[in-house]
């Protein structure tokens, strides 16, 4: 019986664009500010940058098309920093608000439906001051029992390590078989969940960064959805078929 859910956070419970274009606009208004540019040119201009070149050297292109002398790694700083407000998306909310409610119901017995609370967890990459204040600003500790930002660890702890993996399983005190890991990333997020032999489930939605990526059966999951309004279905599935 699956006893575990475990969420990765990018783009699986919330748009991660939102973030990032909240971020790109704290760092065009300081530079507005300091350099006396034009700010909607400045964000129009990131945003492009982001849309054709891609994640790397944003900041430094910014600064070599209008002639700014800055350090980058102050913007860097800035961007990290950066409180953005975030919301969950509407599926994740339903679904997360419904398990901590205890109104998921998997199965009818002679009794009706027969109610079932899981233990919920989320493993995430990225910088750990970054996804611990994406993690406030989502306000997800009303709602997930443990969180692990990988970053907390070290580098060599970011997925597909299995560390995260192997410690939410001992934290919640279950097995693998009683584990499913919902990402959205096929590049990392279900290798190492697969080795500890956890269900994964691949959630591709109509925006993200992964949505056109698709691998071998050695990085995907074992499931795909559209949405998390799907999930329990899934779940249903690993425990009774």
């Amino acid at each position: 019986m699956i006893k575990t859910i475990i969420f990765d956070l990018d783009d699986t419970l919330y748009r991660e664009r939102d973030f990032v274009y909240g971020a790109f606009k704290k760092v065009c208004e300081y530079l507005a500010l300091k350099f006396n540019k034009d700010y909607e040119k400045l964000y129009n201009s990131t945003i492009d940058i982001l849309n054709i070149q891609g994640r790397g050297r944003i900041f430094n292109m910014l600064c070599d098309k209008y002639n700014i002398n800055e350090d980058i790694s102050n913007l860097v700083d800035i961007y990290r920093n950066a409180k953005s407000s975030l919301t969950l998306y509407g599926d994740a909310l339903y679904f997360l608000e419904e398990c901590s409610l205890g109104n998921i119901a998997l199965e009818k017995n002679s009794l009706g439906n027969k109610r079932v609370e899981f233990n919920l967890g989320i493993i995430t990459d990225g910088k750990a001051s970054v996804q611990w204040n994406k993690i406030k600003a989502l306000k997800l500790q009303n709602y997930i029992d443990k969180i692990i930002v990988t970053d907390d660890y070290g580098l060599d702890y970011w997925k597909p390590n299995e560390f995260a993996y192997k410690e939410m399983m001992k934290y919640f005190n279950c097995e693998a078989e009683e584990c499913i890991y919902v990402g959205d990333n096929p590049n990392k997020d279900f290798i190492g969940a697969r080795k500890v032999h956890m269900h994964t489930v691949r959630v591709i939605r109509e925006i993200g960064d992964h949505m056109s990526t698709f691998l071998d059966e050695t990085y995907e999951a074992d499931f795909i959805i559209k949405s998390l309004y799907e999930l329990k279905n899934i779940i249903y599935k690993c425990n009774y078929l």
